[in-house]
């Protein structure tokens, strides 16, 4: 199979410093595994100003002066986070595994190696603080006698210096499935194996469970010794998430007991109380007849911290004192600890349940302008006392979570034709869903999402149907780039909502109509030309829907590097999705409610035919492709997908019966197909544009972007053909052997720009980066044609690199170079994994129809 053998290499080296042959109670075969004692290599550093080629400098002067200005009056003046902080990246750290809870509630990731350590409990805003108290420990028992008690961390630290730190790493290894993963402990000299199963609701097409701002750990534990034993895991956790306010005082805990439906959970209740979005953590465990919970409602997380390992130590529990704590004094914090004992017999298996859960039901941006409440409302309540309730619902439905989990992933993990880096590449880059900052809200009842435009006007409903019932959802273009929405970014990482949670994209895509239809005449400064224009223009597609430390929704565009009116994918990238989601999910009333939004924003589109060709012309910044480099003409992304979108106008033209319409579009079709074939096909691929500069026949990695979504609507060919098939097959193995073979040896991916002669084009400061995303939408491409193994070669060199060599797990950038500096980490767009399944779907339902073998067997 492509790709096999390098898979053993690389999985053996994440795993070479593991000595013990335990591998853990049910731990799936497939998915990312890690020894905890690994070291990364490889060091990257984050793009940053001063990476900027010599050459690229002088076009950038103006942009560098302006943004530091900007950047100056945001960070000093305003106190506020500025969207892209290019003197703020975040530096590596290959740390992360798989985040915690479901979408839009907040999300805790925990790291690979146990650490509770990046948060995101106030909507859209990241802090990257490892909470040292936050922690498992482990208490052995022996006929009366304490005989093992150790933190289940690798880490010595400075603090808590009464616990028993520095568990051996190379006998322990983490395994990720998201949204489960495993971390297996063997303890040495004791016999016993623990396995620690993290469960969080991410459940396709159900939009109330995964929802809930909860996860499950499930302890399995064997003892292969020939005596029994009393076992004890301890879950400590310090009221907040390791900021300032944690030691703002006023913060208290209290102990709680929830029976009902004939099942009792029991834990300790840490309210956090700041002024802004307070909420409350819930540490919990399932009381059962032959299990002891018990508790210690406060202690001090600082200091040695011996009383509390003292208390486990004696007798495997905790004091368990009735009565809420004190609230903290300005100057401390205060942490909690609960612990659950079982026996586990000579030989046998046991297992313990944990739940943490935080319930922050109302929020408010950065702005404080408005309340919005959150989806897991709708079934828990607003009143900031569900946590109780939460924990219960989660340890009472973990398992049909996990058994819908595995019915979903199964078909995909036993197929034998894929290979398995990508069977983890595609469930574990799905973190995103709930790790991209997301936000799911309930649709107020005075909100109007229209625009202002009317139904009978040719514009929404106020509330349409599909917000009023599954809410609103946001996520950001990255971490890093925080811009909820971003729309020439979601284009490619729709794939995943519009398979998985096909009622959020739709959701997504009214909130966008809606603000197609407004504009905003605020005149702004735009940092790239340095000139002033309106912040909104009417009948073009927002770059994003706003800040989360603005207000999201109410003021869109929060990007002002460029003046993205004159972006004229955005508009496309809108009508291209409008018909592959109808086409997925078959909504007649999507349809017709999109229709008339499509045509005003290609009628926006049109006045860019400057000489009438059919064909659409670039000027300035005007293609989404690559920051400095400047596109004159048509060019090969943007003309793409502007042939592409009169393609699929004609298809819903014939759907909503307009004939007069689609003889429009048709015919600009037609014109702009043939000019587009004159001006850029040169035999092998599309020339980047038409301008005839030194590097305009540069080879881009995406230019079939347009096809790229035809064939996912299951258009391209027939009436519905905007590219010749021929063309298409010859410009991608053009890009498979230019840009991913004769690139980094072929083991990184597609480079966004090469030359013909076989060279990255440095002629901008991104042509030369390898955009992940872009790669697996390029591989979705290949796969649709029948190119499956290059597209698969394609696709594993970006997830290599990523995730086994310069460890990215969890946070998977947007763009690397070939050597030394990577941009953006944790980002939206390699989402785009989505459209490689759903192109082997296509391949497999088109061979099972004719007949034929399958994908692999047809290569082979």
């Amino acid at each position: 199979l492509c790709g096999n053998d390098s898979l053993h290499s690389s999985t053996a080296d994440l795993m070479s410093r593991y000595v013990s042959k335990e591998m853990g109670y049910g731990v799936p075969q497939e998915g990312w595994r890690i020894c905890l004692a690994h070291e990364f290599k490889e060091k990257r550093k984050p793009f940053q100003a001063k990476d900027v080629s010599l050459s690229n400098i002088w076009d950038h002067v103006g942009l560098g002066i302006r943004y530091l200005k900007w950047w100056y009056k945001k960070t000093q003046v305003e106190k506020k986070a500025p969207f892209i902080d290019m003197f703020g990246a975040q530096p590596l750290r290959q740390i992360y595994g798989a985040p915690l809870g479901g979408i839009g509630g907040g999300t805790i990731t925990r790291g690979w190696r146990g650490e509770f350590c990046r948060w995101q409990l106030n909507p859209g805003m990241y802090h990257y603080k490892t909470v040292t108290a936050n922690q498992f420990t482990v208490c052995l028992r022996r006929g009366g006698q304490t005989v093992y008690q150790q933190v289940l961390s690798v880490e010595r630290p400075p603090t808590l210096q009464g616990w028993n730190w520095g568990y051996c790493g190379e006998y322990a290894f983490y395994h990720a499935l998201y949204p489960r993963a495993w971390t297996v402990y063997h303890l040495p000299g004791q016999n016993v194996t623990l396995t620690c199963r993290q469960i969080s609701p991410i459940i396709p097409h159900d939009y109330q469970d995964s929802s809930l701002p909860v996860a499950v750990f499930v302890w399995d534990i064997e003892n292969k010794n020939d005596y029994d034993l009393d076992v004890s895991i301890m879950f400590t956790m310090v009221n907040g998430s390791g900021q300032k306010d944690d030691k703002s005082g006023g913060h208290w805990n209290e102990p709680f007991h929830l029976e009902k439906e004939g099942e009792a959970v029991s834990g300790v209740l840490l309210h956090h109380c700041p002024p802004l979005n307070p909420y409350t953590l819930c540490i919990a465990a399932r009381e059962q007849p032959d299990r002891e919970v018990s508790h210690q409602t406060a202690f001090s997380p600082k200091g040695t911290c011996s009383s509390l390992w003292s208390d486990l130590i004696t007798d495997g529990r905790l004091d368990s004192p009735t009565g809420s704590s004190p609230p903290t004094p300005r100057g401390d914090k205060v942490a909690a600890a609960l612990a659950v004992s079982c026996s586990v017999s000579a030989q046998g298996h046991n297992s313990l349940e944990f739940c943490l859960a935080w319930d922050m039901p109302k929020i408010t941006f950065g702005s404080r302008e408005r309340e919005h409440i959150r989806r897991y409302t709708r079934y828990f309540g607003t009143k900031g006392d569900a946590s109780p309730s939460l924990s219960h619902y989660a340890l009472t439905h973990y398992r049909q979570w996990e058994k819908s989990i595995e019915e979903w992933q199964r078909p995909i993990l036993q197929d034998k034709s894929l290979p398995s880096w990508y069977k983890s590449a595609l469930f574990n880059e799905l973190y995103f869903v709930a790790d991209g900052g997301t936000v799911w809200t309930e649709l107020s009842e005075d909100a109007d999402v229209s625009g202002g435009m009317r139904s009978e006007d040719g514009g929404l409903p106020a509330q349409p149907a599909v917000i009023k019932e599954y809410g609103r959802f946001a996520y950001l273009e990255g971490q890093e780039y925080r811009m909820y929405n971003t729309y020439d970014v979601h284009f490619y990482a729709s794939f995943a909502l519009i398979m998985l949670w096909p009622k959020l994209a739709l959701s997504l895509q009214y909130d966008i109509a809606g603000s197609v239809v407004q504009q905003d005449p605020t005149e702004r400064l735009h940092l790239m030309s340095g000139r002033c224009s309106p912040v909104k223009a009417k009948n073009v597609v927002p770059h994003d829907i706003g800040d989360p430390d603005d207000e999201p929704w109410q003021r869109v565009n929060a990007y002002l590097i460029h003046d993205t009116a004159d972006w004229k994918d955005l508009n496309l990238k809108f009508v291209l999705q409008v018909y592959r989601d109808f086409h997925l999910t078959k909504d007649s009333q999507y349809l017709q409610d999109m229709w008339p939004i499509c045509q005003a924003v290609m009628e926006s589109e049109i006045k860019f035919d400057l000489d009438g060709d059919g064909l659409i012309e670039n000027s300035g910044y005007a293609d989404q492709t690559y920051d400095g480099w400047t596109v004159t003409g048509p060019s090969a992304y943007c003309g793409g997908l502007w042939l592409a979108s009169l393609c699929v106008m004609c298809k819903m033209a014939r759907l909503v019966e307009n004939e007069e319409k689609y003889k429009y579009y048709r015919d600009l079709l037609d014109r702009g197909s043939a000019a587009f074939d004159q001006l850029l096909w040169n035999g092998k691929y599309y020339n980047y544009d038409s301008s005839g500069r030194d590097f305009s026949n540069s080879v881009m990695s995406d230019q079939c972007a347009g096809h790229w979504f035809l064939k996912a609507s299951e258009l391209g060919e027939g009436d519905y053909q905007a590219f010749p098939k021929e063309k298409i097959q010859t410009a991608l193995k053009t890009v498979f052997d230019l840009n991913v073979m004769s690139f980094a040896g072929g083991h990184m991916g597609a480079v966004n720009g090469m030359r013909p002669e076989g060279v990255p084009d440095r002629s901008s400061v991104q042509s030369d980066e390898v955009w992940i995303g872009v790669v697996y939408g390029l591989a979705a491409t290949m796969i649709h044609e029948g190119m499956w193994e290059e597209g698969m070669r394609t696709a594993e060199g970006c997830y290599r690199t990523v995730w086994e060599r310069l460890g990215m797990a969890f946070q998977t950038p947007e763009a690397y170079c070939e050597k030394g500096i990577y941009r953006s980490l944790a980002y939206m767009r390699p989402l785009s994994i989505w459209a490689m399944q759903l192109a082997l779907n296509r391949g497999i339902v088109i061979s099972s129809e004719n007949g034929l073998q399958t994908h692999l067997q047809l290569l082979m």
